[in-house]
């Protein structure tokens, strides 16, 4: 888990750091989400970490490191593949406690993160083995959308627009990141979503969002069925969104259209199915999800 100072074959020396390709939930490599997790990362400065993020290409990678804030035993910094930091609990950080757990680098059943200026609680299951972390998000926070369900659906095609459900109109959503919440009458239509991304990022802008979730509701075994593009911070398409989730689940848990628990398909459209599992408590949102490895190397840095 330490980094190692190596020599580079020039002149001086640099930075070997370790990291992991984790999917994100997902029971097996190579479906769910992508992250990479680098470990021991607080010499990196944050150019350093952008510039990690944009070589992965990845929609997220996480940096490892000491907290800056009592009580908390790792703290995260996320950067997307544009070279942009990110906040909120989503699979950016499940992925990578559930690295550290499986490493022996964090505690079970429970730990603590700082993450985007917040301390969060970590809650680890490991039976028979398998790791299952969830995730507190806290409180969702919920407001009608400045934008219409009509501009929104013109963006996210280049021809016919797509059909809304006109039982639940768009609303802006976060539990770190602000995302535009927004419902198709079908999973057909889910599917059909091809946005340009300028013309989004503009209807984002004017929504005050960073990422567009669009989904339907109740669709063979899952609460809802998603889809999220985020073309502010340079992703096409993301197959797993937990800082999306959380607030989609509160925000269908208002309108009594699921329980304490909801279950989202994400991901199918990629050919990366994810499962995310969204609790809604007194409290806020937990989000909950198991992960499988499918890399792990050294930086050269």
């Amino acid at each position: 888990m330490d980094s190692v100072r190596a020599g580079d074959g020039t002149s001086g020396s640099r930075t070997t750091h370790r990291y992991a390709v984790v999917d994100v939930f997902a029971d097996r490599p190579l479906t769910g989400n992508p992250l990479a997790v680098v470990t021991d990362a607080d010499d990196l400065t944050d150019e350093q970490m952008a510039a990690v993020a944009v070589e992965f290409n990845l929609s997220e990678t996480t940096f490892v490191r000491r907290p800056t804030r009592p009580g908390a035993d790792h703290a995260l910094r996320c950067f997307t593949a544009g070279g942009d930091e990110v906040g909120g609990a989503g699979h950016n950080a499940l992925g990578a406690w559930w690295w550290l757990v499986t490493v022996g680098a964090a505690r079970a059943p429970g730990a603590v993160q700082e993450l985007g200026g917040q301390i969060l609680p970590v809650h680890v299951d490991v039976t028979d083995e398998v790791v299952t972390i969830g995730l507190d998000q806290g409180p969702a926070e919920l407001a009608e959308s400045p934008v219409t369900g009509q501009v929104v659906a013109e963006a996210l095609t280049g021809g016919d627009p797509l059909r809304l459900d006109p039982a639940l109109p768009p609303v802006t959503g976060s539990v770190g990141s602000t995302h535009l919440l927004v419902a198709l009458a079908s999973r057909r239509d889910v599917d059909a979503a091809d946005p340009y991304g300028p013309a989004l990022a503009r209807v984002l802008a004017a929504a005050g969002a960073e990422g567009c979730y669009v989904y339907s509701r109740a669709d063979d075994g899952h609460d809802a069925y998603c889809r999220f593009f985020n073309p502010t911070v340079g992703i096409a398409e993301d197959p797993a969104t937990g800082t999306a989730a959380g607030p989609l689940a509160a925000h269908l848990h208002r309108h009594g259209l699921v329980g304490d628990r909801a279950r989202f398909l994400q991901g199918h459209a990629m050919g990366r199915p994810s499962v995310l599992t969204v609790d809604v408590t007194p409290a806020g949102t937990r989000l909950t999800g198991r992960c499988a490895l499918a890399a792990t190397g050294e930086l050269h840095l």
